[in-house]
């Protein structure tokens, strides 16, 4: 504890004290750029927006910036430790909203427990900011503060430890009914907590099907029934005729369990005591009513969340309030309704049948997470979430008529999403953008792989390709049936176990190999393999592309690949290029996986095979040979094989634009090139392709960038068969495969004429 206690603090306190810095977002270094934000030229939008308020959103960070205001008065789990104290946590909040969602804040610190008081200085902020995160206030005055300042203010808010464990609650709740097998409106639920929070939650649970008659609250004094006379208002409206004694006697029999409380309160035994399949959601921070451990020994069929994110289905409020408040802002709706929350609760639900991307599954060190038991909720490094909820909170609030601006092209508004994110690549979605236009036939030669059943799941919904799936059939489709993918119908082939193809493939094969050393019992017992088999259906038409090398060698891809399909007519060379993704847009490295030292005619053809395939992806390629030289500035073998290549190159292919030799930074930096060599034919634009003068410098440097997390690193893509195949990387994100198919798509189209 004592080092848990120390690194907190020294994560607070080192170098810049805090958590947050504002950082101007417009040019500050010239004279006249001071002139301009500040006086005199901040003097014209001041008018701008006093003619017209709705200005301000244009020419202020206002729609961007949520107020994250607070008494301190119910901070944490730690109570009343008024407003200075919790400023660590209202900067913590600041740090979610902006690195989940974008959203910019200034956290405020209210010294005033006047509930009225409080409100006054809230209200009067109003011109500030776009929304308001009210947080860490205690119940009931956070009930009267929310209720009055939703009432007399028209910008967005909400009080997050009410909203946000609702939110999150309801939706774990929809679908652990449904595995469960329960209807809402039959089932008991038992309560404890009366606090903000819990009375909420069982508001919003309301709203989803649960009959109030049908729920049991507790708070510190016991039941809240009927003969209490010490209720507030909003904890007598939950009360109920039939009186239990304790918590442990309501249990008995009860479907669900919600605990907004203390920790340790329920007992194995109690858990036991409930309905079939019970639904246990100990929600108390740090330590929950009952430990995970212990209520999933009670009981093998529990479905069980906490507040904690070291247990499956952590009810965190942070997939809620982000997210909430950018479709809110979007739109510039003047509230957060229940109509917004609901459509919030209902996206995370249905998110969470959804597959779970590969990003996800490594940033919890899980290699399979999947709708069920231990995943009711989606998981806070989700980046679907934004993509997912803030849309459909936006909609709700344009549907409900809060929202002042409406969105048209939902597409385009998720495209700025991730944006915002920096999550999106516009040459990705224009390659699958392209696919989706003529999607073809691709054949996976590792098909009982999971990663590829699910980028072939996610291809196909996205209508990119029609997978045809190799491999053992029994455990193909058993995989499909555990992760809930749409590939049931796809055509599944295990070549150990289909004479006729086999045969019919390895005559074919032999006919093309059988003055190069090969029999007809080789060819057909080749045809077993998968590589083989799925490099064989392509020759044959059967299938547009093949895929592979997930669970294989690269060399065990390519070379029935050279043997069957072959290459280009006019190349006497194939060539690997990996293509790394930059903010800047994508470069092109080559050759980065197929000839270890080529000759100046070898790179002529790498350089030709490279230009056709970035222009292909609609690219205008900017190549540069790379070297240690810088146009004839250092001597060497490796120079003179360039400056041959090159000279080949410019007198045959005028059309390509190329040039080198040149060192790495020279081709980066066109200012640089101007300067130092102004005759270089590449001008006032940075390259783009990377040819590499050997195999080893080229792979060195793809896997450097790579490795160092500097950018995404997509290939090897194979350049120069006459057919469409392509090796995927030992061990390929689902997303890596995903774009890998996109591009053989597209690689295929273009082979077959069809652009």
């Amino acid at each position: 504890m004592d080092s848990q206690f120390d690194n907190a603090l020294d994560y607070h306190s080192k170098g810049r004290p805090g958590k947050i810095e504002v950082i101007p977002t417009k040019p500050t270094q010239t004279k006249r750029d001071l002139s301009l934000a500040y006086s005199p030229g901040v003097a014209d939008p001041c008018e701008e927006i006093f003619k017209n308020p709705q200005d301000a959103y244009k020419y202020t960070a206002k729609g961007n910036l949520v107020g994250v205001i607070t008494n301190g008065s119910a901070v944490l789990g730690l109570g009343n430790l008024g407003p200075l104290a919790s400023k660590p946590v209202m900067e913590g909040k600041g740090v979610l909203f902006k690195i989940f969602a974008d959203i910019d804040v200034f956290d405020i610190e209210v010294d005033a427990t006047d509930p009225q008081k409080f409100i006054d200085v809230v209200k009067a902020l109003e011109p500030t900011f776009g929304g308001i995160n009210l947080e860490d206030i205690k119940a009931p005055e956070s009930f009267l503060i929310e209720e009055t300042l939703k009432r007399e203010m028209k910008i967005p808010l909400m009080h997050d430890d009410q909203h946000g464990t609702a939110i999150i609650s309801t939706a774990g709740l929809l679908n652990a009914l449904e595995l469960a097998g329960k209807k809402a409106e039959e089932v008991r639920v038992v309560v404890s907590g009366a606090g903000a929070a819990g009375i909420s939650c069982v508001k919003l649970w309301i709203s989803v099907g649960i009959k109030k008659e049908n729920i049991y609250m507790f708070d510190r004094e016991g039941q809240v029934s009927d003969d209490r006379t010490d209720l507030d208002k909003w904890k007598a409206h939950f009360t109920t005729p039939k009186k239990y004694n304790e918590l442990s006697e309501a249990l008995v029999g009860a479907d669900v369990f919600l605990g907004l409380s203390v920790g340790n309160i329920v007992s194995p035994d109690m858990i036991k005591s409930m309905a079939a399949k019970p639904i246990v959601f100990a929600l108390a921070n740090p330590n929950p009513e009952i430990k995970y451990e212990d209520a999933v020994a009670a009981r093998e069929d529990v479905i069980m969340a906490t507040g904690r994110s070291d247990y499956p289905n952590q009810v965190n409020n942070v997939l809620g309030f982000p997210f909430i408040f950018r479709g809110a802002l979007d739109v510039r709706a003047t509230a957060i309704n229940e109509e917004m929350k609901l459509a919030a609760v209902k996206a995370l639900a249905e998110l969470a049948k959804e597959p779970v991307p590969d990003g996800v599954l490594i940033a919890y060190n899980q290699s399979d997470m999947s709708f069920g038991q231990n995943y009711i909720i989606p998981k806070p490094l989700d980046s679907r979430l934004i993509t997912t909820v803030a849309p459909a909170v936006a909609k709700a609030a344009m549907d409900s008529g809060v929202a002042q601006l409406n969105i048209d092209d939902w597409d385009a508004y998720r495209t700025e999403l991730r944006k915002r994110m920096g999550l999106d690549n516009q040459f990705l979605r224009s390659i699958a953008g392209r696919a989706k236009q003529n999607p073809q036939r691709i054949v996976f030669g590792e098909a009982d792989n999971p990663k590829i059943l699910k980028a072939a799941h996610a291809a196909r919904e996205e209508g990119s390709c029609i997978p045809i799936l190799l491999g053992f059939e029994d455990q193909i489709r058993e995989t499909i049936a555990d992760l809930g993918l749409n590939l049931a119908d796809c055509q599944i082939i295990d070549p150990s176990r289909s004479p006729k193809k086999t045969d019919a493939y390895g005559q074919a094969y032999y006919e093309k190999r059988q003055r190069k050393g090969l029999t007809l019992f080789q060819a057909k017992r080749k045809m077993r393999q998968r590589t083989y088999f799925g490099t064989m259906m392509v020759e044959l038409g059967e299938a547009d592309a093949f895929i592979s090398g997930q669970n294989s060698n690269y060399p065990e891809t390519i070379r029935p690949a050279l043997g069957i399909i072959g290459k280009e007519e006019g190349t006497e060379k194939v060539a690997g290029m990996y293509i790394i993704m930059t903010k800047q847009g994508p470069l092109f490295f080559a050759d980065t996986t197929v000839n270890i030292e080529p000759n100046a005619n070898d790179l002529v053809d790498i350089v030709k095979l490279t230009h056709k395939m970035v222009s292909k992806l609609q690219v205008k390629p900017r190549i540069a040979m790379l070297s240690y030289s810088n146009f004839g500035s250092a001597k060497g073998t490796t120079v003179t094989t360039i400056q041959q290549a090159l000279k080949r190159l410019h007198t045959e292919n005028p059309e390509i634009l190329v040039d080198g030799e040149m060192q790495a930074n020279t081709a980066l930096d066109a200012e640089l090139r101007q300067e130092l060599f102004p005759f270089c034919k590449l001008g006032k634009e940075n390259a783009n392709v990377f040819i590499f003068p050997a195999l080893s410098s080229g792979n060195i440097a793809y896997k450097m960038v790579q490795s160092l997390g500097i950018s995404e690193a997509i290939g090897p893509v194979l350049l120069g068969f006459k057919k469409s195949v392509h090796v995927l990387q030992l061990g390929s994100s689902v997303r890596e495969i995903v774009n890998m198919i996109n591009l053989a798509v597209v690689d295929a189209q273009g082979k077959k004429g069809l652009f």
